[in-house]
């Protein structure tokens, strides 16, 4: 049966990580729930970057914390933080297009 991913996580959140680039943060209490989602690879870079319109060079980084329970992933800003243009100047915002992940 497929879930959301805002169903499995405790938290889905967006922070700054320095001016150009931000960091989505996926964190589990439930071993089982973390598991499903790293099993069902949806977190590539491929499908993060057609997620937030982005070149696939643009997310620098997908990590896997199983001590933690946690998915971190960092991507290049395509507007860095406080400059014209910028909407959300501290990344706090950017979670939104994980919520609706269909996990299998």
């Amino acid at each position: 049966m497929s879930v959301l991913l805002k169903d499995l996580a405790k938290v889905l959140r967006s922070k700054n990580s320095g001016p150009f680039q931000i960091t989505l943060d996926i964190l589990f209490d439930d071993i089982n729930n973390y598991k499903r989602v790293i099993n069902s690879n949806i977190f590539t870079k491929e499908n993060i970057s057609k997620l937030y319109n982005l070149d696939s060079k643009d997310i620098t980084a997908i990590v896997f914390f199983d001590r933690a329970l946690g998915i971190k992933v960092t991507m290049n800003r395509k507007i860095s933080s406080g400059t014209s243009f910028d909407r959300d100047v501290y990344g706090a915002q950017q979670h939104a297009p994980l919520l609706n992940i269909l996990i299998e």
